[in-house]
């Protein structure tokens, strides 16, 4: 028993040893022809397909170092011995007809291909590597006519997929959309691999000569044979050009075949809001309030319509939010309009007092620590548009100490900094933000970084001003929504009156700053010719600034998007893509350039 035993260990253990061998050799091959050591490769590889005559890779790779090495006719010769073997293996066909067309030999090479098709319509089970081979040497039309043929032989075979990438690779946009919508007129669950692999063509422009093909070959396919897949890719395409209430018609139809599933038309509604489509996302929460008894949902879509109301500054919105409140009640369900009434009176109507009420009430609604971290957040802010900062300080402190190491934690200390950048106090500001710049959420990481930035280059030296505690100024105007205090509080700083101990004046001490934020502000009041006059003065006095990419891709922005200038944005976006690769802006601004010169992407 014990020497049986034995003689088991020792077979498994040459097998084992084999097979190690044998990857070893394999590595070692692929190797010498990445590294195009041909000779060398082809040593290997002869070794290995002797030992293993039917693996195809291991002919392939032999077959292509003999081309290489230009010894066709070894190539040849292997391949010839193989077909000796067995004759009914297409894709031998393939490796002597391309064999052929290296020496120039195309008619003998296109016998060969056509010996490959006609054993398809035998084999179509051998379509796959066929058709793949084929590919491999760019034969794209017959690697076509051999999925189609696969397709035509076995109804179950599905080489749409396969199809569609070829006709993309020969830039035949109609034929490719075509095959990706059969592919999923056949199998369902290839809905997102079509999204995903015709994203690469699609662009956001609606007059898009390729979008058209795409979304005529939809509707194409959604009136012959109608189902929710057309629907969800015609409302998925739609959305990627901003057409948010093309989308949302989609989103009915699927509706009205499947009731009660509202989720796509709260992710349109969201989406259209953030991309300040405010028509069309109120449009998307009507809908949903027409058609859910669902309160929570209810509560919801009501918040987003008092959203759109707050942002379009409707003159009934406070009687919106008290209804909405009335009829739903002042509880733990409606806290999130609970603050984001509070947020409107401060900031919009500016009666912090009021807000600041409503919030310490809603504090008494909840347990749950996430909701009180959201409440005093926002409280936090009104205290702080209220000037009692040392009140602000203790909320945001509050959060930190109840959900350490959260993403609301990591934003309740940006708060600390930026409400001790407000009031001056620098050195403490700063050392809240040397943690947070590597917080692992990346835009309080990236806010917490352009606030260092700002106050460790402008900060007092030796306690000589710099007029970094006037711009903060500045901005504190700004963040209470005090935009024309703001712009008065920049002009003093911009003017030679004011002049600091060490000799400079603030515009020469801060001069970037000042400039770019007053630039924002004149953007946000739509006086959008200073804007750029503040702009192309940084790049004129100091091209070497610090802020240079953000001011060109603002400069762009402002030319392309308000100005109707595209040419001059071009000319900035192109300022980044070439003279500031590590920027931020880096892949909008190349986006943004080609679609401006028109290429087809």
């Amino acid at each position: 028993m014990k020497r049986l035993i034995l003689l088991i260990l020792l077979v498994f253990s040459q097998i084992g040893f084999g097979q190690t061998t044998i990857q070893s050799d394999y590595a070692l091959a692929e190797n010498y022809l990445r590294q195009s050591e041909y000779e060398k490769a082809i040593q290997i590889y002869e070794r290995l397909y002797r030992k293993s005559p039917f693996n195809t890779t291991y002919l392939q790779r032999l077959i292509s170092c003999y081309q290489q090495t230009n010894k066709f006719e070894k190539a040849e010769e292997t391949i010839r011995k193989r077909l000796e073997r067995n004759a009914d293996l297409p894709y031998l066909y393939v490796f002597l007809g391309y064999n052929y067309e290296k020496q120039q030999q195309k008619e003998l090479g296109e016998i060969e291909y056509q010996r490959a098709i006609e054993k398809i319509k035998i084999k179509p089970n051998y379509a796959g590597i066929v058709g793949r081979l084929f590919k491999d040497f760019n034969l794209l039309d017959y690697a076509i006519e051999t999925y189609t043929i696969a397709m035509e032989k076995n109804k179950n075979a599905n080489y749409n997929f396969q199809i569609a990438q070829i006709y993309g690779e020969k830039g035949e946009f109609e034929k490719m959309f075509q095959s990706y919508v059969d592919l999923v007129d056949k199998n369902d669950s290839y809905l997102d691999l079509t999204q995903r692999f015709t994203s690469r063509y699609l662009s956001d422009d609606p007059d898009d000569e390729i979008n058209n093909l795409f979304r005529k070959t939809l509707l194409k396919k959604a009136i012959t044979k109608p189902k929710n897949e057309w629907n969800i890719l015609l409302s998925w395409f739609f959305s990627l050009q901003a057409q948010y209430g093309k989308a949302l018609q989609q989103e009915k139809a699927i509706y009205q075949r499947k009731p009660g599933d509202l989720a796509e038309i709260f992710r349109l509604g969201r989406t259209a809001f953030y991309a300040e489509s405010f028509p069309d996302a109120l449009k998307c929460f009507q809908f949903i309030i027409a058609n859910t008894q669902n309160s929570g949902e209810l509560i919801e879509a009501n918040l987003y319509q008092l959203k759109i109301g707050v942002k379009t500054k409707a003159e009934t919105i406070e009687d919106q939010f008290n209804d909405v409140l009335s009829k739903f009640g002042v509880n733990q369900q409606t806290i999130p309009i609970q603050i984001e009434l509070a947020d409107y009176l401060t900031f919009g109507k500016g009666t912090p007092e009021e807000g600041q009420k409503i919030l310490e009430k809603a504090l008494t609604l909840t347990s749950s620590r996430y909701t009180k971290a959201k409440i005093q957040l926002k409280l936090g802010d009104i205290l702080v548009f209220r000037g009692l900062y040392n009140s602000a300080l203790i909320q945001f402190s509050k959060i930190q100490g109840q959900l350490k190491n959260s993403e609301i934690a990591q934003e309740a200390r940006f708060k600390i900094a930026q409400t001790s950048y407000f009031k001056g106090d620098f050195p403490w500001a700063k050392a809240q933000l040397k943690v947070l710049k590597s917080s692992t959420t990346q835009r309080i990481a990236n806010d917490a970084v352009d606030l260092f930035l700002k106050i460790t280059d402008n900060e007092p030296v030796d306690s000589i001003p710099s007029g970094l505690k006037q711009f903060a100024k500045a901005e504190l105007y700004a963040f209470q929504n005090k935009n024309q205090k703001a712009l008065e509080a920049l002009e003093k700083l911009t003017k030679d009156e004011v002049i600091f101990p060490n000799g400079f004046t603030a515009s020469e001490v801060i001069f970037d700053d000042v400039l770019f934020f007053q630039a924002k502000l004149f953007l946000k009041e739509k006086r959008y010719l200073e804007a750029v006059a503040n702009l192309e003065k940084i790049t004129t006095t100091d091209p070497q600034s610090f802020l240079a990419d953000d001011v060109f891709f603002l400069l762009a922005e402002t030319y392309n998007e308000q100005l109707q200038d595209k040419e001059k944005a071009k000319e900035y976006y192109q300022k980044i893509i070439f003279n500031y690769p590590s920027s931020i802006y880096l892949v909008e601004a190349r986006k943004k350039f080609r679609k401006l010169r028109g290429d087809n992407l």
